[in-house]
């Protein structure tokens, strides 16, 4: 065994390789013939299958081949292919049913034995009707409405996940015909599919993302509130619309364009440009400029997004990539017969009638020569720093294509939605050094890396909710939906996703025309989720080290509660909130809860009635012992320092919280430039001790001090407060407003009876050295 590679030849005649990826993870191949060529989701990036860190040992017999690992264990029986998966334990985790296939007359395939209580989930947007996918069925086949992303990964309640790899059509019957079955199969392609071993869900999600991706951290802004203007708008209306906004105290960053916003409406070309009219520019200022709309609105605080759609051939310029890769040094455009150029006169050719040397293309949109994203280079040199990938052709079938790699349409119907997304965010980084907002969409494995995802043109209600959380389940964070903002409910889930857009297309959702109670709610939940953006941002954090998203379905935040599976309108945000929407009951898992907006205390396991006050949408609860970092009040982000940062605690046993901060733009972050703060709150029988360290790491426009207005939960009125060891006085309360602004005068501490809360205020050690800690005796 080489290279942590094992090769060898059924019975079939059918060559086996396994790749030993890490520690947890293996890639099986079946191929007919022994070369084993790189699949699309590999050879154009987005797929990492290098080895990490696998120190294996191999029992190579001649019968069977035993591969352990620290965290598990593979064994291969070499005549028919059959694969048993195991722990680290030597546990079973799962095994194949018969023989896999893969050869030009059967397609590709295998079946794996289901246990009786084994639970799976996985998918992505591909069914809006459940979460557990045991006797669940499905093509995997992107498709309008119905599946706008399915992504071919799998986890089970067992310990083992399945990536299979290929982007040709293929099916998945997880135990729907034979109940102890789980079988995938495609008519054409080979056989290639990752499986991963791991202890808890967790475990999976971050070894699969090891693999198709982690997902990108936005743009900070992108995490506050988008507005995407009725597409009639005009400049003139777009400023009026960013106007409103601010007059009526509505904090928002990125306001959007639909295809109006062309000269020419769904514009699929390389040739759009501003609608003359309805967006005029001066001709002597093409770049835009401070006294061009692009400036107004940057003035006011606002990034700027337009809607897109495509049916370019990207395949050519991905392939074109990999020529100017493998003639590194040489001619860097590669092969000049795939740009369509004139190639000379053939000696032969009397008359030479140059007007017949050209090729002749059926596709008249794709320029064989330019990348899709050149023309997109202007638009963002003028100010724009965001688009909308409509689902507009990337999710339609292309039956009749041949796509310039060669590649017939039941191959890269499920890539392009991918390429487009990777293409737009590589473009736009190269071209900027900023991290875009690019929001699509269609999507297949690996769309966390280049995109957030809405659910499409299908609302924001219970089954987008759904879409959401499956597509957490697979890996993907930052996800959201079109807000519906003419019900509360739809308000207060709208605003409680991992990003916020209201989309007002052919409609007037403009929230200064909703009635004075619902324009009321919200600005208070505007105003909640720009508080709520440190939380949010370091959620998205995590998601980027771990695959862990920022809401998560309870059966990933709870998978050993039973109920788990069938809660379809809850879900976990972060780690201590836990959000129920379009229900009128919520289910509390095992621990302590309390109600954000009543401040009510329960126990669970138990469901309750959900208390909704007439200000808000939807019930709130918050797991005991959170710690929540707030921005003070703001209309944008990036309006305020945030040297002054709220910190909400709901005391409860030994808790922590790490809050990550970066530049919020570039991706430095990439590089470490981050800055980490832990908090831990140890709650004792007469005491509750904070504990607040000095930040770690650094970035380009980190505050150089820090203070933290602080609100801990309490029922009591405590009997005297240190910090560092030495007595806070009590302070006479000035204002009681339910955020971490501290309400107090000078040093000191208050208890606020209306929000049974302690309030005070601490600072940061000038020399970021020593921890914060903060007494609260009983």
């Amino acid at each position: 065994m080489e290279n942590n590679l094992l090769q060898f030849t059924l019975q079939s005649g059918e060559h086996m390789r396994i790749q030993i990826v890490a520690p947890d993870t293996f890639r099986i191949r079946l191929s007919a013939a022994d070369d084993f060529r790189e699949p699309a989701l590999i050879r154009y990036g987005i797929f990492d299958s290098r080895q990490r860190d696998a120190v294996c040992t191999v029992n190579d017999q001649e019968q069977v081949a035993d591969i352990r690992t620290e965290r598990a264990q593979l064994r291969v029986e070499k005549s028919s292919g059959r694969i048993e998966l195991m722990n680290a334990r030597g546990e079973m985790l799962t095994r194949h049913a018969i023989p896999p296939w893969s050869n030009a007359q059967r397609g590709f395939g295998a079946e794996f034995l289901l246990a009786d209580e084994e639970r799976l989930y996985g998918l992505g947007d591909e069914t809006r009707e459940r979460l557990q996918k045991r006797g669940h069925r499905v093509n995997m086949w992107v498709a309008n409405v119905k599946a706008y992303a399915p992504i071919p990964f799998l986890m089970s309640s067992k310990g083992w996940g399945l990536l299979i790899n290929t982007t040709w059509r293929h099916a998945v019957d997880i135990g729907s015909t034979v109940n102890d079955r789980l079988r995938f199969w495609g008519r054409r392609g080979e056989l290639d599919y990752y499986l991963f071993a791991g202890e808890t869900l967790a475990d999976l999600l971050q070894s699969y993302t090891s693999v198709a991706g982690k997902p990108q951290v936005l743009p900070i802004w992108a995490y506050g509130l988008t507005f995407v203007c009725n597409e009639q708008a005009n400049a003139r209306e777009m400023i009026d619309d960013a106007l409103n906004f601010r007059r009526e105290g509505i904090p928002c960053d990125l306001i959007g364009l639909e295809p109006g916003w062309m000269d020419k409406n769904y514009d699929y070309s390389v040739n759009k440009n501003w609608h003359p009219e309805r967006f005029a520019i001066p001709h002597w200022l093409p770049d835009g400029g401070p006294s061009t709309f692009f400036g107004a609105l940057e003035r006011l605080g606002f990034k700027l997004s337009l809607w897109l759609c495509a049916d370019y051939d990207l395949s050519l310029h991905e392939e074109r990539l990999i020529r100017e890769k493998e003639n590194a040094g040489g001619d860097p455009s590669g092969s000049s017969a795939e740009g369509g150029g004139f190639q000379g006169a053939h000696p032969d050719d009397y008359e030479q009638d140059t007007k017949l040397q050209y090729p002749v293309y059926m596709d008249r949109v794709t320029k064989h020569s330019e990348a899709w994203y050149a023309h997109l280079t202007k638009f963002v040199k003028q100010g724009v720093s965001a688009f909308k990938l409509d689902g507009a052709q990337q999710v339609l079938d292309h039956p009749d294509r041949l796509w310039g790699n060669g590649m017939i349409d039941e191959e890269m119907h499920n890539l392009y939605p991918i390429l487009l997304a990777k293409q737009m965010h590589l473009g736009f980084k190269e071209q900027t050094g900023r991290r875009p907002m690019i929001y699509t969409a269609g999507g297949f494995a690996g769309i966390q890396q280049y995109a957030a995802t809405w659910a499409g043109d299908t609302g924001g209600g219970p089954k987008p909710l759904v879409s959401l959380l499956n597509h957490g389940l697979s890996g993907h964070a930052n996800t959201s939906c079109d807000m519906e903002v003419f019900t509360p409910a739809g308000l207060h889930f709208g605003f409680l996703q991992p990003w916020s857009q209201v989309n007002s297309w052919a409609y007037w959702r403009h929230p200064w025309l909703l009635d004075k109670k619902m324009l009321a709610m919200f600005k208070m939940y505007a105003k909640l989720r720009y508080r709520l953006l440190p939380y949010i941002y370091s959620a998205a954090h995590v998601a980027a080290r771990t695959g862990m998203p920022i809401i998560r379905a309870m059966p990933l935040a709870y998978p050993n509660d039973p109920k788990s599976d069938d809660l379809l309108s809850q879900y976990m945000f972060g780690d201590s909130f836990l959000v129920a929407a379009f229900t009128d009951q919520v289910y509390l898992p095992e621990g302590e809860w309390i109600d954000y907006w009543t401040k009510e205390r329960y126990t669970g396991p138990q469901t309750v009635a959900c208390k909704i006050p007439a200000y808000a949408g939807g019930a709130l609860f918050v797991r005991a012992g959170a710690i929540i970092p707030e921005w003070p009040e703001m209309d944008y982000v990036g309006e305020k320092s945030v040297e002054h940062i709220g910190v909400h605690v709901y005391p409860h046993g030994d808790s922590s919280f790490t809050l990550y901060e970066d530049d919020g733009t570039t991706f430095l972050y990439e590089e470490g430039n981050v800055a980490e703060t832990r908090i831990e709150c140890r709650q004792q029988q007469d005491a509750i001790v904070l504990r607040i360290s000095p930040r770690t790491g650094m970035y380009e426009g980190m505050p150089a001090k820090r203070s933290y207005d602080i609100l801990i939960q309490s029922d009591t009125k405590p009997s005297g407060i240190e910090i560092n060891g030495s007595k806070l006085p009590e302070r006479v309360e000035k204002s009681s407003r339910d955020d971490a602004s501290c309400g107090v005068e000078g040093d000191g501490w208050v208890y606020d009876q209306s929000l049974r809360a302690i309030r005070l205020i601490a600072e940061e050690d000038e020399r970021k050295r020593d921890v914060v800690e903060i007494v609260i005796v009983s």
